[in-house]
C-alpha cells in the first residue's frame, strides 16, 4: 500500500511541478532541460521505490502510475472543465500579425519562438505573414499563416 501512497503522491507532485513550470518546459527540449529531467528521474525514483528495488514494487508503482494516468485522462474526457485544469487550454499569442504580449510573457513566450516554429512549418519569414498563433496545450506553437492575396 504504501508504494501505491508514494506514486499516487508523487505522480500529482511531478504534474503540478510541470504545470506551474508552463506548457513551453516540454516542448523544445534544450540539453539544460535534458539533464534537469534527468535528474528529476533520480530524485524521483528514489522517493518512489525506498530502497526497495523489488520486481513486486516496480510493477506496483509503474501499475499505480500507469493507472492514475488513464483515470485521469478518462475523468477529463467526460468532464472537460477537469480536462482544462489538468492541461490547460491553447493561448492565442499572435492575432492577425500582431503579437499579444501580455500573453506571451505570461507563458514566457518570445517573439523568435514564434518566428522560428513559422520558418519551421510554413517557411514564413515574418510576424505580418502569420493571421493567427497559439501555443497548444503540449507547448508546441501552431501558425496559421496569413491568406496569400
Amino acid at each position: 500500500m504504501d508504494s501505491i501512497i508514494r506514486g499516487t503522491v508523487t505522480y500529482f507532485f511531478v504534474w503540478l511541478i510541470f504545470r506551474i513550470a508552463g506548457k513551453r518546459s516540454l516542448a523544445e527540449t534544450t540539453t539544460f532541460d535534458f539533464v534537469l529531467l534527468l535528474i528529476i528521474s533520480e530524485t524521483v525514483q528514489s522517493a518512489l521505490n525506498q530502497n526497495d528495488n523489488s520486481l513486486t514494487n516496480s510493477f506496483l508503482i509503474i501499475i499505480t502510475l500507469v493507472g492514475l494516468d488513464i483515470l485521469l485522462s478518462v475523468v477529463g474526457y467526460r468532464v472537460p472543465r477537469f480536462n482544462h485544469l489538468m492541461n490547460s487550454r491553447p493561448v492565442l499569442i499572435v492575432e492577425n500579425g500582431k503579437p499579444v504580449k501580455e500573453r506571451m510573457a505570461a507563458a514566457r513566450i518570445e517573439v523568435d519562438d514564434i518566428l522560428a516554429s513559422a520558418r519551421e512549418h510554413h517557411g514564413l519569414e515574418r510576424m505580418d505573414q502569420i493571421k493567427f498563433a497559439v501555443l497548444e496545450t503540449h507547448g508546441g506553437i501552431s501558425i496559421i499563416p496569413e491568406a496569400k492575396s
